[in-house]
C-alpha cells in the first residue's frame, strides 16, 4: 500500500516530469494507491480549470481513502515534532508531519518529493518509495 503525497500528485497533473511523478505514473493500476484527506484538499483546491478539476476529483474518486488524522494521531504527530525540533530540525508543514505519522503508524509506505519528509525518514524510520 503506497500513499502518494500532494508533492507528487500535482507534478503529476501539472505534467512535470520528474523522478516521482514517472513513479506514480508506472504504479498506477500496478500497486495498491491509496489517499487521504489532506491531500485531496490540497492537491484539488490549486485547479484553475474545471475539467481538468473534474478528472482528477475522478481520479481521487477512485482510490481507497483515509482519513489521516484524529485525536490519537495528533498526539503523535505533536510527538514526533517535538522530538525533530529537539534535534534542531524544524519541518515546515504541520500537514507533512500528519501524513508521515498516519504512514508510520499503518505501516504504509510515502511516495513524495518534499524535502520535509527526509527528516521524518532519518529519524523515525519512514518508508519511502525510491524513484
Amino acid at each position: 500500500m503506497i500513499l502518494v503525497d500532494s508533492s507528487v500528485w500535482i507534478d503529476f497533473f501539472n505534467g512535470v516530469d520528474s523522478p516521482p511523478a514517472d513513479k506514480l505514473n508506472e504504479l498506477l493500476g500496478n500497486e495498491m494507491i491509496v489517499t487521504g484527506d489532506l491531500i485531496m484538499v490540497e492537491v484539488l483546491q490549486g485547479f484553475h480549470n474545471d475539467t481538468h478539476f473534474q478528472k482528477a476529483r475522478n481520479i481521487f474518486l477512485e482510490l481507497p481513502f483515509f482519513n489521516l488524522c484524529n485525536k490519537d494521531l495528533s498526539m503523535i504527530a505533536a510527538e514526533n515534532y517535538r522530538m525533530l525540533r529537539k534535534k534542531g530540525i524544524t519541518v515546515r508543514k504541520t500537514i507533512d508531519v500528519i501524513i508521515a505519522t498516519f504512514c508510520l503508524e499503518n505501516r504504509i509506505h510515502l511516495l513524495h518529493h518534499d524535502r520535509d519528509f527526509h527528516p521524518l525518514e532519518a529519524y523515525l524510520g519512514l518508508q519511502v518509495i525510491s524513484c
